[in-house]
Order: C-alpha cells, then structure tokens, then sequence
C-alpha cells in the first residue's frame, strides 16, 4: 500500500512540474528573446551564488544586449503596461550592471545589481505566465459562450 501512495505522490509531482515546465517554455518559445536573456543570467547569475563573478564580468554587456532586444521586442500578447516597464527597468538594470562592472564596482554592488535584475526577469516570467493564464481563461469563457448562445451545437 504505501508503494502505491509513494507512485502516486510521485507521479503527481510529474504531472505538476510537466505542466509549469510546458507553460515556461511556451512563454520563451513566443519570446525568443527572452528566452537568449535568461540564458545568459542563468550562466552569471547560478555562478554569481557560488561565489563566481567572474561569469558576469565577462559577460555583463552581452546581457545588456539580450536585455535590449528584449524591451525592444515584446510580443503583442505579453504587450502590456506592466510587462513593458518591467522590460524597460530590466534594459536600463543591464545597462547600468555592465557600466558598474567596467568602472571596477566592488563585488557587493554587482551581486545586489544582478540580484535585482533577476529579480526583475522572474517579475518579467511571472507577469507572461499571469498573462498566459488569462488567456487560456478568457479561451474557455468565449468558447462556453459561443456553445450556450448557439442552439444548434
């Protein structure tokens, strides 16, 4: 019996993580350059925790580049007031990190200005996804609408 509840608990967890897993690469999937920019945070910004700036100080202008592209390509469905200033804090953030790296800021200043621009993408990540869920309800809602007020379905 308790293999059974152990399977199922584990199976469950699967099914859950699959699901969050689908929904996250959807988002980059229609956001290409989102998806680049949180390539090259993961690569500084994992490092950055272990004690490794050395990753971000190679690397800081190509993440205020992939920062760039995203502010400047936003998909017309992520399109919205909130997701569109927090694109344009994170171009900005980038800008000013590769601008603190390359005047030999201290390496307190650079944790806490990456920190906050991965704070910045998951606000970013969090905001698409609300969206997406949005979507997919107001999905549902129109097609049961669309059922109701036709009789000859």
């Amino acid at each position: 019996m308790n293999k059974v509840k152990f399977l199922s608990a584990g199976l469950l967890m699967y099914l859950l993580m699959s699901v969050n897993g689908v929904q996250a690469q959807s988002i980059f999937d229609k956001w290409v350059a989102l998806k680049d920019f949180h390539e090259v945070m993961s690569q500084t910004f994992h490092p950055m925790e272990d004690g490794n700036l050395e990753p971000i100080k190679t690397r800081s202008l190509e993440m205020s580049e992939k920062a760039t592209l995203v502010n400047k390509d936003v998909p017309a469905e992520f399109n919205t007031p909130e997701i569109t200033d927090a694109a344009k804090r994170l171009d900005e953030g980038c800008k000013n990190l590769n601008e603190i790296i390359s005047k030999n800021a201290t390496d307190d200043e650079i944790k806490k200005s990456l920190t906050s621009m991965h704070d910045v993408f998951h606000e970013i990540a969090g905001l698409c996804s609300d969206t997406d869920k949005h979507d997919a309800e107001k999905s549902k809602t129109d097609k049961t609408e669309t059922e109701i007020s036709d009789p000859s379905k």
